[in-house]
């Protein structure tokens, strides 16, 4: 089964989330640089803070913290330590260019939490070999969203149909390195449909995904006993296709990739 991410700096969703089987909390501090390479894009952008991962690790009962800090800056070290002494299980760098930038990272993290890298800029693809020798690196996660900028496609799981995740995927079999690529709505939902999505991660070997803002937008759902029924509903009927998924074979799988295929060129065509 795969693992499953979810965003928010609420405790209330983050117990909500656990109950219905979400493996990871994710609180993100990366506002460094976010805001120019995203600029007038549909993204999210969190306020999250050290305090809402501490508020966080102490409602946790058995999903993990996960905790995505900024890109490398002069206060790193300051930043990494409070994510890890406020209970962070996993520690995330993100948009890293360089060998150096990751070796600072893991030097920065010591062991204290698996160290994770999140993949998104096309000089991290290009020296993956190297970085994933590297020992004390936990996993990755390939970001589709910024990656997609950077290699100046028009929709981010272009990607997933270009040879880009599969290259990374080999780089990470080869290591041992466990990964996971970008994330997932609900099942029937998304402009590329969720079925097709979980069904490229199981044809792939990936290990993790996150559940994105349009499978539970809680700022559009204040009602919490309206997010544990999504939560609820929605984790459950995702764990039932991936046991449906489990059960087939490479044609199942082959014919999924060339329909996913299929459906992101007739989206890419069709984006400005």
């Amino acid at each position: 089964m795969l693992e499953y991410m979810y965003i928010t700096g609420d405790p209330a969703v983050a117990e909500i989330a656990e109950d219905a089987g979400v493996d990871e909390i994710f609180v993100d501090l990366e506002k460094r640089g976010k805001e120019q390479r995203q600029h007038g894009l549909n993204t999210v952008k969190s306020d999250h803070t050290v305090e809402n991962a501490a508020a966080i690790r102490a409602v946790l009962k058995k999903a993990r913290l996960l905790v995505r800090v900024n890109p490398l800056w002069e206060g790193s070290a300051r930043e990494i330590d409070a994510v890890i002494a406020a209970g962070a299980d996993v520690v995330m760098l993100p948009y890293f260019k360089t060998e150096d930038e990751v070796r600072t990272f893991l030097s920065l993290c010591r062991g204290r939490a698996e160290a994770r890298l999140l993949v998104e800029t096309t000089e991290a693809v290009a020296c993956l070999d190297r970085i994933l020798r590297l020992p004390g690196v936990g996993s990755i996660h390939v970001g589709l969203n910024d990656l997609h900028l950077e290699m100046k496609k028009k929709f981010m799981f272009e990607l997933l149909c270009d040879g880009t995740v599969e290259q990374i995927r080999e780089k990470c079999r080869g290591s041992g390195v466990s990964w996971g690529f970008g994330g997932v709505a609900s099942l029937g939902q998304g402009m590329l449909p969720a079925e097709h999505i979980l069904a490229e991660h199981y044809r792939l070997g990936s290990s993790r995904v996150i559940l994105s803002r349009s499978f539970c937008d809680v700022e559009n759902h204040s009602d919490l006993d309206e997010v544990r029924r999504i939560f609820t509903d929605g984790v459950a009927k995702m764990r039932g296709y991936e046991e449906f998924l489990s059960r087939q074979g490479a044609a199942f799988f082959e014919e999924n990739r060339q329909k996913t295929a299929q459906i992101v060129k007739t989206i890419a065509e069709g984006m400005q």
